[in-house]
């Protein structure tokens, strides 16, 4: 409604979900007004590429997220809630698009390991909670994600398969990739320009196998450097340029 009532200049529009596609969200009202926005817009700046295709591609741009490089890269002390347990890990919201049915298969699957989820439960877990090899953490500062991440053997991205995570652009990707413990993922198209550093299970037998096989991982220099050029700051600049270019349009 404030498009075009503040003598702005120009309008951008940053796309960071399909709204379509999310829960809690009056999804008619949502897309209609957003289709206005899209209208009004001078630059659209899209999270995916698959975010990106819903809008007119002659002002919209792809930006994707960029990681805390040095934060996760630079060695951390080990977290006091890990132990000499082989441990797969996983941070973030506990949400409608997290899969508990996988996980409670590959939990029962690697009695041996033991699996620790951290962040806010925002999803019934009661399927994991009698399950004696599974911890649910809670939130952990940001800054302290490192020594986590860093000292597990394997870091999760356990999706459904659903709209949300196909047009996601997750930060735990890169992050994980910064931190460089072995990654093991169900198939999403964030993934691409990285699939050859993750190892990609379509169910809960080919996890079980990917988690073991981690275990002789010796790829860790190549996930850091995949993401070495990806900060905030490069990203930063990206998006700069882009605004530089729109100013001058505007004159």
């Amino acid at each position: 409604d404030m498009v075009g009532e503040l003598n702005e200049q120009a309008v951008v529009y940053y796309a960071g979900d399909d709204f379509s596609a999310l829960t809690g969200v009056d999804h008619a009202t949502v897309c209609e007004r957003e289709a206005e926005l899209v209208e009004k817009a001078d630059l659209i700046v899209a999270a995916s590429p698959i975010i990106a295709r819903r809008f007119p591609s002659h002002k919209t741009r792809v930006l994707h997220h960029g990681v805390d490089y040095q934060m996760f890269s630079t060695e951390a002390p080990r977290a006091s809630g890990l132990d000499e347990r082989p441990t797969a890990g996983f941070y973030g919201s506990i949400s409608e698009w997290f899969d508990i049915a996988l996980i409670r298969e590959v939990v029962r699957g690697l009695p041996d390991w033991r699996f620790v989820l951290l962040g806010k439960i925002e999803t019934d877990v009661s399927p994991l909670l009698s399950e004696a090899n599974i911890d649910f953490v809670g939130p952990v500062p940001h800054h302290e994600l490192p020594r986590w991440s860093q000292h597990w053997q394997v870091s999760l991205l356990p999706f459904l398969d659903n709209a949300q995570i196909r047009a996601s652009n997750p930060l735990k990707l890169r992050e994980y990739l910064a931190a460089g413990s072995p990654i093991v993922s169900t198939d999403f198209p964030a993934l691409t320009g990285y699939r050859d550093l993750v190892s990609v299970a379509g169910n809960a037998a080919d996890m079980i196998k990917a988690i073991r096989q981690s275990q002789m991982d010796e790829n860790q220099q190549m996930r850091r450097q995949r993401v070495a050029g990806e900060t905030w700051e490069s990203q930063a600049e990206k998006l700069s340029a882009w605004l530089r270019e729109l100013v001058v349009q505007q004159q």
